[in-house]
Protein backbone atom coordinates (compact mmCIF):
# COMPACT_ATOMS: atom_id res chain seq x y z
CA UNK A 1 0.00 0.00 0.00
CA UNK A 2 1.38 3.46 -1.51
CA UNK A 3 -1.23 5.80 -0.32
CA UNK A 4 -3.72 6.34 3.01
CA UNK A 5 -6.22 8.36 3.82
CA UNK A 6 -5.61 10.31 6.93
CA UNK A 7 -9.10 12.03 7.14
CA UNK A 8 -10.01 9.57 9.79
CA UNK A 9 -6.91 8.10 10.70
CA UNK A 10 -4.99 8.46 14.60
CA UNK A 11 -2.74 10.94 13.32
CA UNK A 12 -1.26 13.20 9.57
CA UNK A 13 0.10 9.59 8.51
CA UNK A 14 -3.33 8.05 8.40
CA UNK A 15 -1.87 5.24 10.23
CA UNK A 16 0.16 4.53 13.66
CA UNK A 17 3.03 5.73 13.73
CA UNK A 18 4.72 2.95 15.26
CA UNK A 19 3.33 1.30 11.52
CA UNK A 20 4.48 3.97 10.04
CA UNK A 21 7.79 3.51 11.19
CA UNK A 22 8.54 -0.19 10.42
CA UNK A 23 6.68 -0.11 7.66
CA UNK A 24 7.59 2.97 5.78
CA UNK A 25 9.95 4.68 7.35
CA UNK A 26 13.75 4.65 5.36
CA UNK A 27 11.31 1.62 3.35
CA UNK A 28 8.98 2.85 0.50
CA UNK A 29 7.14 5.63 0.04
CA UNK A 30 3.72 6.97 1.23
CA UNK A 31 1.34 9.27 -0.09
CA UNK A 32 -0.99 10.52 2.41
CA UNK A 33 -4.55 12.53 1.25
CA UNK A 34 -5.84 14.53 4.19
CA UNK A 35 -2.62 14.02 6.59
CA UNK A 36 -3.90 17.68 7.55
CA UNK A 37 -7.65 17.90 6.65
CA UNK A 38 -8.76 21.39 6.01
CA UNK A 39 -5.15 23.00 5.72
CA UNK A 40 -5.07 26.55 5.44
CA UNK A 41 -1.51 27.74 4.85
CA UNK A 42 -0.38 30.36 7.67
CA UNK A 43 1.62 32.02 4.70
CA UNK A 44 0.67 33.79 1.59
CA UNK A 45 3.56 33.90 -1.34
CA UNK A 46 4.09 37.66 -0.83
CA UNK A 47 4.98 36.24 2.63
CA UNK A 48 7.70 34.14 1.57
CA UNK A 49 9.00 36.62 -1.01
CA UNK A 50 9.55 38.81 1.74
CA UNK A 51 11.06 36.99 3.66
CA UNK A 52 13.50 36.27 0.35
CA UNK A 53 14.59 39.92 0.91
CA UNK A 54 15.94 39.80 3.76
CA UNK A 55 19.33 39.52 4.85
CA UNK A 56 21.03 36.02 6.42
CA UNK A 57 17.48 34.20 4.81
CA UNK A 58 18.74 31.28 2.48
CA UNK A 59 16.50 31.71 -0.80
CA UNK A 60 17.23 30.05 -4.50
CA UNK A 61 14.83 31.22 -7.77
CA UNK A 62 14.96 28.29 -9.80
CA UNK A 63 13.41 29.31 -13.27
CA UNK A 64 13.26 26.81 -16.35
CA UNK A 65 12.98 27.75 -20.43
CA UNK A 66 10.79 24.77 -21.23
CA UNK A 67 11.67 25.58 -24.83
CA UNK A 68 15.09 24.60 -24.47
CA UNK A 69 15.11 22.60 -21.72
CA UNK A 70 17.46 25.13 -19.75
CA UNK A 71 17.69 25.63 -15.94
CA UNK A 72 18.39 29.22 -14.44
CA UNK A 73 19.39 29.23 -10.63
CA UNK A 74 19.69 32.64 -8.45
CA UNK A 75 20.20 32.82 -4.99
CA UNK A 76 19.02 35.74 -2.47
CA UNK A 77 18.49 37.79 -1.13
CA UNK A 78 16.12 39.66 -3.60
CA UNK A 79 15.26 42.64 -4.05
CA UNK A 80 11.54 43.41 -4.37
CA UNK A 81 11.36 44.62 -8.10
CA UNK A 82 12.85 41.39 -8.76
CA UNK A 83 9.80 39.36 -8.67
CA UNK A 84 7.39 41.88 -10.14
CA UNK A 85 9.18 41.18 -13.82
CA UNK A 86 8.75 37.34 -13.75
CA UNK A 87 6.76 35.88 -15.85
CA UNK A 88 3.43 33.73 -14.58
CA UNK A 89 5.08 30.17 -15.41
CA UNK A 90 7.55 28.45 -15.17
CA UNK A 91 9.66 29.40 -12.04
CA UNK A 92 9.89 28.56 -8.27
CA UNK A 93 11.28 30.50 -5.35
CA UNK A 94 12.80 28.35 -2.45
CA UNK A 95 13.33 29.64 1.46
CA UNK A 96 15.01 27.67 3.74
CA UNK A 97 14.51 27.56 7.74
CA UNK A 98 11.00 29.10 7.27
CA UNK A 99 10.54 27.21 10.59
CA UNK A 100 13.05 29.37 12.36
CA UNK A 101 11.43 33.08 10.88
CA UNK A 102 7.52 32.68 11.40
CA UNK A 103 6.11 30.94 14.57
CA UNK A 104 2.96 29.77 12.71
CA UNK A 105 5.55 27.64 10.11
CA UNK A 106 7.48 26.40 13.22
CA UNK A 107 3.77 25.54 15.34
CA UNK A 108 3.61 22.40 12.52
CA UNK A 109 6.86 20.47 14.10
CA UNK A 110 4.81 18.87 17.22
CA UNK A 111 2.89 17.17 14.55
CA UNK A 112 5.64 15.01 14.00
CA UNK A 113 6.75 14.48 17.16
CA UNK A 114 6.75 10.22 16.54
CA UNK A 115 10.72 11.38 14.80
CA UNK A 116 13.46 12.69 17.57
CA UNK A 117 13.32 15.99 16.94
CA UNK A 118 16.90 16.75 16.38
CA UNK A 119 16.53 14.63 13.50
CA UNK A 120 14.50 17.02 12.04
CA UNK A 121 16.65 19.79 9.77
CA UNK A 122 13.97 22.59 8.86
CA UNK A 123 10.84 23.26 6.92
CA UNK A 124 11.57 24.71 3.54
CA UNK A 125 8.91 26.58 1.47
CA UNK A 126 8.61 26.74 -2.24
CA UNK A 127 6.03 28.97 -4.14
CA UNK A 128 5.84 27.68 -8.07
CA UNK A 129 4.33 29.94 -10.97
CA UNK A 130 2.27 27.60 -12.89
CA UNK A 131 4.63 25.01 -14.55
CA UNK A 132 7.01 25.76 -11.63
CA UNK A 133 9.25 22.60 -10.63
CA UNK A 134 13.11 22.58 -9.85
CA UNK A 135 12.95 19.02 -12.26
CA UNK A 136 13.47 15.76 -11.29
CA UNK A 137 16.36 14.58 -8.59
CA UNK A 138 16.71 13.02 -5.92
CA UNK A 139 17.44 13.46 -1.96
CA UNK A 140 19.78 11.86 0.69
CA UNK A 141 17.10 12.56 3.21
CA UNK A 142 13.83 12.39 4.63
CA UNK A 143 11.59 14.23 3.40
CA UNK A 144 7.48 15.19 3.88
CA UNK A 145 6.27 16.98 1.61
CA UNK A 146 2.90 19.03 2.50
CA UNK A 147 0.48 20.98 -0.08
CA UNK A 148 -0.07 24.13 1.90
CA UNK A 149 -2.14 26.21 -1.05
CA UNK A 150 -2.36 25.28 -4.40
CA UNK A 151 -2.32 21.41 -6.39
CA UNK A 152 1.49 20.45 -7.12
CA UNK A 153 1.24 17.14 -9.94
CA UNK A 154 4.27 14.50 -8.19
CA UNK A 155 5.33 11.79 -9.94
CA UNK A 156 8.34 9.34 -8.44
CA UNK A 157 9.74 6.42 -9.37
CA UNK A 158 9.62 3.66 -6.70
CA UNK A 159 11.73 1.07 -8.81
CA UNK A 160 13.71 -0.56 -6.97
CA UNK A 161 16.96 0.13 -9.32
CA UNK A 162 16.38 3.67 -10.08
CA UNK A 163 18.51 5.50 -12.99
CA UNK A 164 20.56 8.18 -10.71
CA UNK A 165 22.83 9.73 -13.00
CA UNK A 166 23.27 13.29 -13.53
CA UNK A 167 22.78 15.80 -16.22
CA UNK A 168 26.14 18.02 -16.58
CA UNK A 169 24.49 21.15 -18.68
CA UNK A 170 22.64 22.09 -15.26
CA UNK A 171 23.95 24.20 -12.22
CA UNK A 172 21.75 22.08 -9.95
CA UNK A 173 21.86 18.13 -9.71
CA UNK A 174 19.00 17.12 -11.96
CA UNK A 175 18.62 13.57 -13.28
CA UNK A 176 19.75 12.91 -16.71
CA UNK A 177 16.46 9.95 -16.97
CA UNK A 178 13.69 9.49 -14.70
CA UNK A 179 10.93 7.03 -15.53
CA UNK A 180 8.29 7.46 -13.58
CA UNK A 181 5.90 4.43 -11.73
CA UNK A 182 3.15 6.65 -9.50
CA UNK A 183 1.62 9.44 -10.47
CA UNK A 184 -0.66 12.19 -8.06
CA UNK A 185 -1.96 15.48 -8.43
CA UNK A 186 -1.57 16.56 -4.31
CA UNK A 187 -4.01 19.08 -3.00
CA UNK A 188 -3.80 21.59 0.13
CA UNK A 189 -3.67 19.21 3.37
CA UNK A 190 -2.10 15.68 1.39
CA UNK A 191 1.45 15.01 2.10
CA UNK A 192 3.91 13.02 0.33
CA UNK A 193 6.50 10.84 2.16
CA UNK A 194 9.69 10.05 0.50
CA UNK A 195 12.54 7.92 1.93
CA UNK A 196 15.99 8.78 0.80
CA UNK A 197 16.95 8.06 -2.95
CA UNK A 198 13.15 7.74 -4.34
CA UNK A 199 13.46 9.95 -7.66
CA UNK A 200 10.74 12.53 -7.56
CA UNK A 201 9.49 15.53 -9.74
CA UNK A 202 7.13 17.90 -8.81
CA UNK A 203 5.13 20.32 -10.82
CA UNK A 204 2.88 23.01 -10.32
CA UNK A 205 -0.84 22.30 -11.64
CA UNK A 206 -1.19 26.45 -10.47
CA UNK A 207 0.26 28.85 -8.13
CA UNK A 208 1.13 26.92 -5.30
CA UNK A 209 2.93 26.72 -1.90
CA UNK A 210 4.56 23.54 -0.74
CA UNK A 211 5.95 22.92 3.04
CA UNK A 212 9.15 20.46 3.02
CA UNK A 213 9.52 19.24 6.90
CA UNK A 214 13.87 17.86 5.85
CA UNK A 215 15.11 15.82 7.99
CA UNK A 216 19.15 16.24 9.04
CA UNK A 217 20.91 12.93 7.96
CA UNK A 218 24.39 14.42 8.00
CA UNK A 219 27.02 12.14 5.63
CA UNK A 220 29.21 10.01 6.87
CA UNK A 221 32.05 12.26 5.79
CA UNK A 222 30.83 14.64 7.66
CA UNK A 223 30.46 13.08 10.73
CA UNK A 224 34.28 12.07 10.56
CA UNK A 225 35.47 15.05 10.04
CA UNK A 226 33.94 16.57 12.89
CA UNK A 227 34.95 13.56 14.95
CA UNK A 228 38.31 13.73 13.94
CA UNK A 229 38.60 17.60 14.53
CA UNK A 230 36.84 17.22 17.83
CA UNK A 231 39.69 14.31 18.70
CA UNK A 232 42.47 16.37 17.27
CA UNK A 233 41.47 19.43 18.99
CA UNK A 234 41.37 17.46 22.30
CA UNK A 235 44.46 15.33 22.07
CA UNK A 236 47.79 15.89 24.19
CA UNK A 237 50.91 17.02 22.58
CA UNK A 238 52.77 14.23 24.04
CA UNK A 239 50.46 11.28 22.35
CA UNK A 240 52.70 10.61 19.03
CA UNK A 241 54.40 7.75 16.85
CA UNK A 242 56.32 5.85 18.52
CA UNK A 243 58.82 2.74 18.01
CA UNK A 244 60.49 1.86 21.38
CA UNK A 245 60.62 -1.73 19.50
CA UNK A 246 61.96 -0.50 16.59
CA UNK A 247 64.54 -3.45 15.01
CA UNK A 248 67.01 -2.85 12.61
CA UNK A 249 65.71 -2.41 8.88
CA UNK A 250 66.22 -4.38 5.91
CA UNK A 251 65.33 -1.20 3.89
CA UNK A 252 65.57 2.10 5.36
CA UNK A 253 63.17 3.63 2.12
CA UNK A 254 60.65 1.06 2.78
CA UNK A 255 57.47 1.76 5.36
CA UNK A 256 57.00 -2.00 6.51
CA UNK A 257 54.13 -3.34 7.98
CA UNK A 258 55.41 -3.04 11.62
CA UNK A 259 55.28 0.94 10.64
CA UNK A 260 51.53 0.34 10.14
CA UNK A 261 51.12 -0.91 12.47
CA UNK A 262 52.74 1.83 15.17
CA UNK A 263 50.62 3.88 12.74
CA UNK A 264 47.32 2.17 13.82
CA UNK A 265 48.06 2.47 17.63
CA UNK A 266 49.27 5.85 17.78
CA UNK A 267 45.50 6.62 16.21
CA UNK A 268 44.00 4.20 18.27
CA UNK A 269 45.10 6.56 20.97
CA UNK A 270 42.88 9.31 19.95
CA UNK A 271 39.71 7.12 19.66
CA UNK A 272 36.49 7.92 21.98
CA UNK A 273 36.51 4.75 23.98
CA UNK A 274 34.24 6.29 26.57
CA UNK A 275 30.85 6.14 25.52
CA UNK A 276 29.95 9.72 27.23
CA UNK A 277 32.95 10.93 25.40
CA UNK A 278 31.18 9.80 22.45
CA UNK A 279 27.80 10.79 23.00
CA UNK A 280 28.97 14.36 24.19
CA UNK A 281 30.82 15.13 20.77
CA UNK A 282 27.49 13.57 18.89
CA UNK A 283 25.38 15.93 21.09
CA UNK A 284 27.10 18.90 20.36
CA UNK A 285 27.24 18.00 16.64
CA UNK A 286 23.58 17.39 16.06
CA UNK A 287 22.78 20.59 18.02
CA UNK A 288 24.77 22.51 16.17
CA UNK A 289 23.02 23.93 12.43
CA UNK A 290 24.44 23.11 9.32
CA UNK A 291 25.30 26.95 9.05
CA UNK A 292 26.85 27.37 12.26
CA UNK A 293 23.62 29.57 12.81
CA UNK A 294 23.84 30.31 16.69
CA UNK A 295 20.82 32.10 18.64
CA UNK A 296 22.43 35.40 19.85
CA UNK A 297 22.13 36.79 23.55
CA UNK A 298 19.66 40.10 24.50
CA UNK A 299 22.15 43.15 24.38
CA UNK A 300 20.80 43.92 27.69
CA UNK A 301 20.12 40.48 29.46
CA UNK A 302 18.55 40.80 32.97
CA UNK A 303 20.37 39.20 35.59
CA UNK A 304 19.03 36.33 37.49
CA UNK A 305 17.43 37.73 40.19
CA UNK A 306 15.54 39.57 37.18
CA UNK A 307 14.53 36.75 34.98
CA UNK A 308 13.45 34.97 38.76
CA UNK A 309 11.41 37.85 39.58
CA UNK A 310 9.55 38.16 36.01
CA UNK A 311 9.11 34.36 35.60
CA UNK A 312 7.27 34.58 39.31
CA UNK A 313 5.37 37.46 38.17
CA UNK A 314 3.90 35.45 34.58
CA UNK A 315 6.62 36.33 32.76
CA UNK A 316 8.08 33.40 30.45
CA UNK A 317 11.38 32.75 28.31
CA UNK A 318 10.80 31.76 24.97
CA UNK A 319 13.40 29.75 23.42
CA UNK A 320 15.28 30.88 20.13
CA UNK A 321 13.95 29.50 16.93
CA UNK A 322 17.72 28.85 16.20
CA UNK A 323 18.15 27.12 19.47
CA UNK A 324 18.74 23.40 18.94
CA UNK A 325 18.27 20.79 21.75
CA UNK A 326 18.42 17.06 22.15
CA UNK A 327 19.04 15.29 25.63
CA UNK A 328 21.28 11.89 26.31
CA UNK A 329 21.00 10.32 29.31
CA UNK A 330 24.64 9.12 30.63
CA UNK A 331 26.55 5.79 30.68
CA UNK A 332 28.06 6.91 34.08
CA UNK A 333 25.82 7.66 37.20
CA UNK A 334 22.25 8.25 36.97
CA UNK A 335 22.13 11.93 35.51
CA UNK A 336 22.15 13.63 32.04
CA UNK A 337 23.51 15.92 29.56
CA UNK A 338 21.11 18.40 27.67
CA UNK A 339 23.17 19.99 24.65
CA UNK A 340 21.47 23.12 23.51
CA UNK A 341 24.03 24.42 20.36
CA UNK A 342 26.78 22.49 20.71
CA UNK A 343 27.33 22.83 24.70
CA UNK A 344 26.64 20.27 27.03
CA UNK A 345 24.70 21.26 30.34
CA UNK A 346 24.93 18.30 33.31
CA UNK A 347 21.67 17.64 34.54
CA UNK A 348 19.18 15.04 36.59
CA UNK A 349 17.20 13.02 33.66
CA UNK A 350 14.20 15.07 34.49
CA UNK A 351 15.19 18.04 34.02
CA UNK A 352 17.22 17.60 30.42
CA UNK A 353 14.05 16.10 29.41
CA UNK A 354 12.15 18.71 30.54
CA UNK A 355 13.76 21.48 28.98
CA UNK A 356 15.03 19.45 25.71
CA UNK A 357 11.34 19.74 25.24
CA UNK A 358 9.86 23.24 26.47
CA UNK A 359 9.72 25.69 23.78
CA UNK A 360 8.89 28.11 26.93
CA UNK A 361 9.40 27.75 30.34
CA UNK A 362 7.36 29.61 32.45
CA UNK A 363 7.53 30.11 36.71
CA UNK A 364 6.09 27.06 37.39
CA UNK A 365 8.35 24.67 35.22
CA UNK A 366 11.18 26.60 36.74
CA UNK A 367 10.17 26.30 39.73
CA UNK A 368 9.99 22.39 39.59
CA UNK A 369 13.36 22.29 38.25
CA UNK A 370 16.48 21.15 40.62
CA UNK A 371 18.92 23.56 41.27
CA UNK A 372 21.31 22.14 38.55
CA UNK A 373 18.66 22.84 36.11
CA UNK A 374 17.40 26.23 37.27
CA UNK A 375 21.73 27.03 36.88
CA UNK A 376 21.09 25.65 33.10
CA UNK A 377 17.99 27.98 32.52
CA UNK A 378 19.98 31.36 33.16
CA UNK A 379 23.02 29.87 31.56
CA UNK A 380 20.49 29.22 28.41
CA UNK A 381 19.27 32.72 28.37
CA UNK A 382 22.77 34.64 29.33
CA UNK A 383 23.90 32.49 25.68
CA UNK A 384 20.52 33.34 23.75
CA UNK A 385 18.56 30.52 23.82
CA UNK A 386 16.66 31.68 25.21
CA UNK A 387 14.30 35.23 25.35
CA UNK A 388 12.67 36.82 28.43
CA UNK A 389 9.20 37.93 27.18
CA UNK A 390 7.00 40.00 29.88
CA UNK A 391 3.29 40.08 29.89
CA UNK A 392 3.45 43.70 28.81
CA UNK A 393 5.64 42.70 25.59
CA UNK A 394 3.22 40.76 24.18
Amino acid sequence: MIEVDAAQGPSPLGMPPAEFLRDYWQKQPLLIRNAFPGFVSPIEPEDLAGLACEDGVLARLIEHDKANDAWRVRHGPFAEDDFPGLPNHDWTLLVQDVDKWDADIRALLPRFDFLPRWRIDDVMVSFAATGGSVGAHVDQYDVFLLQAQGQRRWQIDASPAPALDFRNDVDIKLLREFHPTHEWVLGPGDMLYLPPGVPHHGVAENACLTFSVGMRAPASAELLGDYADTMAADAPDELRYADPDLALPGDAGEIDAAAMQRVDAALRQLRMDDPDRFGDWFGSFITTYRSAVLPAPDDHPPTRAEMERALAGGAALLRHPWSRMAWRRLHAGDGAHLYAGGGAHPLPVEDARRLAAAEAIDGALYAALESAGRDAVFALLAAGHYHLEREDDA
